[in-house]
């Protein structure tokens, strides 16, 4: 047997012994919104450390465990902390929360993450669509013995992040009246920021945010069939485009910032994401 497929397997069997709940979407917490889940309706907890060969997230402030409850009436699995291929982790460690989610009945996927802003007129807070990404300087986590049982050797890439949830998830900003950008998201390895030259890099081959998370694990939710949507809180100007030196600290201060904004957007999203067919 396919040996990440087996260990996929093993973390399922040992979360199917502790947990009861089916999700319909799934919900991956970036930075500043760790706390977003102890704001819904609680059904049941999950730390990564009690499912057999789950990878453990190592940044701070990423709580490190599943979620399962509803958001209003919508029932979600929310990721509080991700593992990131800077981590020293295998790219099929890194997407194994996702497609373990998946198997647990999501059958969409909301990813969030902070990221740095490259596109023209971004500004630290803002929000960005994601419409679409450039996942080429991480590893596929499709390399290797393809598990047919997830999915086909060869996907489609064509419509990554679907264009009904990016409606919704429009329409919900509107409604709220907060500003929506909108743009291509790039993942580099990290854990280090781009360089000034990497960052322009970025910008020539038209990515409007760049991140350390996210493309790898929409990879492996298209390869899986789920539907995905995500937004990038813009949490700084990348190197380059602002003229002083990038800290976590100043990610996660802006993240922090803008979080009940964020979380807003989140629930009104999920909750319209909710009602579709």
């Amino acid at each position: 047997m396919n040996t990440v497929y087996e260990k996929l397997m093993r973390c399922y069997k040992s979360v199917q012994e502790k947990i009861h709940f089916r999700p319909g979407v799934a919900l991956v917490l970036g930075s500043g919104l760790g706390d977003y889940a102890d704001g819904i309706q609680v059904q049941e907890v999950l730390d990564y450390s009690h499912i057999e060969g789950f990878p453990v997230s190592t940044v701070p402030g990423h709580k490190g465990r599943f979620v399962f409850g509803y958001v209003r009436d919508v029932p979600v699995v929310i990721m509080q902390g991700r593992v990131h291929y800077y981590e020293g982790y295998d790219i099929s460690d890194v997407v194994l929360p996702i497609r373990l989610m998946k198997l647990m009945g999501a059958q969409k996927l909301f990813l969030t993450n902070a990221a740095g802003g490259i596109g023209d007129g971004f500004q630290a807070g803002d929000f960005m669509l994601i419409t679409g990404q450039i996942a080429n300087f991480v590893p596929s986590p499709l390399i290797g013995p393809n598990m047919d049982e997830l999915g086909v050797r060869f996907p489609d890439m064509s419509e990554i992040y679907d264009k009904d949830l990016q409606k919704v998830i429009l329409g919900a900003a509107k409604d709220l009246e907060i500003p929506m950008q909108q743009g291509i998201y790039i993942q580099l390895t990290g854990p280090n920021y781009e360089s000034p030259q990497e960052v322009q890099m970025c910008k020539t081959l038209g990515a409007d945010a760049v991140g350390m998370s996210t493309a790898c694990e929409a990879v492996a939710a298209n390869h899986m069939g789920m539907q995905i949507c995500g937004i990038s809180c813009i949490s700084n100007l990348a190197c380059g485009i602002t003229d002083h030196p990038l800290t976590h600290k100043e990610v996660q201060d802006t993240a922090d910032r803008v979080a009940p904004l964020f979380k807003q957007l989140i629930t009104e999203s999920i909750v319209r994401i909710g009602k579709l067919k």
